[in-house]
């Protein structure tokens, strides 16, 4: 059954959009994570031009998230003080990611740059990632089990000034920390449409220190209002969300986002850290290819009236 989609200006299958939505929905239960650094390279795999993929992913990254967190928030494990920090910053920056979006729109750049930043960001964290899982994962199995003593090394950056204590995480941090990064995954939000899990949650992992049960809650609390923002802001300033995908989009992830959280919850952090990693690994790689492949039409001519 195909529905024709007004910005996009395409006809997709019903069907096909709700299981791409169940799916991301169902990875963002079980990682922490939005789903746009699949989704979006997905949409553009069907044929959904970039821009409209990427302000159309950042809507569907809401419903998805705030399902999540709905389902972790009932097991304790949402620190909202962090959130909140990280929020500030990620608004913050979507905002202006969404200005640089639109620039670079302007100059005819934007689907160049997306899939540039998707083969940077997704392949350097997606390695890093898979590396580091396996590493734990073999250090568990040497030690029998034994659980490791610390998930990060304290750096420069744990002297910064404005220390908050995070009594939910355990942490005693400057909140110049965790506002930097939400700084930064807000403004590859805008960019990418995704909701920046896949950098945001190893950043809190290694970075600030928290517990991998704490980072997954946490970060869909701030991709919520980070995508919202993104998505009102590429309506109103470019005109790239369609809304009858991200219709679609939204019913089939909601329903996978309950289903990933119990998935999740019964899964090791080693283990969830590896396989994230090797997802994003596999999107890299695919949209590297498309970058070398010889188009099948090699000029396009767009007749608008």
């Amino acid at each position: 059954m195909q529905v024709y989609l007004p910005i996009a200006e395409i006809s997709v299958d019903i069907i096909l959009l709700l299981a791409m939505g169940g799916g991301v929905g169902l990875l963002s239960g079980i990682f922490g994570v939005g789903g746009g650094f699949l989704m979006t390279p997905l949409l553009i795999f069907i044929g959904v031009p970039p821009a409209v993929a990427v302000a159309t992913q950042a809507n569907n990254v809401i419903a998805a998230s705030v399902s999540g967190v709905f389902a972790h928030w009932r097991r304790g494990n949402v620190d909202f003080l962090m959130g909140w920090i990280l929020l500030i910053g990620g608004f913050i920056g979507s905002t202006i990611g969404v200005g640089l979006f639109t620039f670079l729109k302007s100059l005819g750049q934007i689907d160049l740059v997306i899939n540039l930043s998707y083969v940077v960001f997704l392949g350097t964290i997606g390695l890093l990632m898979m590396l580091e899982g396996l590493k734990a994962v073999f250090r568990r199995r040497r030690s029998g089990g034994a659980r490791r003593g610390k998930l990060h090394e304290h750096n420069w950056f744990h002297g910064l000034p404005l220390k908050i204590r995070f009594r939910k995480s355990r942490l005693y941090i400057s909140a110049l920390l965790p506002f930097a990064i939400g700084f930064f995954v807000g403004v590859l939000s805008a960019i990418m449409g995704v909701g920046g899990g896949f950098i945001l949650v190893p950043a809190m992992i290694y970075m600030l220190g928290m517990p991998t049960a704490m980072v997954i809650g946490t970060s869909l609390f701030q991709i919520i209002f980070v995508a919202a923002n993104v998505t009102f802001l590429q309506a109103a300033q470019n005109q790239t969300v369609d809304v009858v995908l991200a219709l679609l989009l939204l019913v089939g992830s909601v329903l996978g986002a309950q289903l990933g959280t119990r998935i999740g919850a019964k899964m090791q952090g080693d283990w969830l850290r590896l396989l994230l990693g090797i997802m994003v690994v596999m999107v890299c790689g695919k949209l590297f290819l498309d970058l070398l492949v010889t188009p099948a039409d090699l000029y396009s001519i767009e007749a608008r009236l």
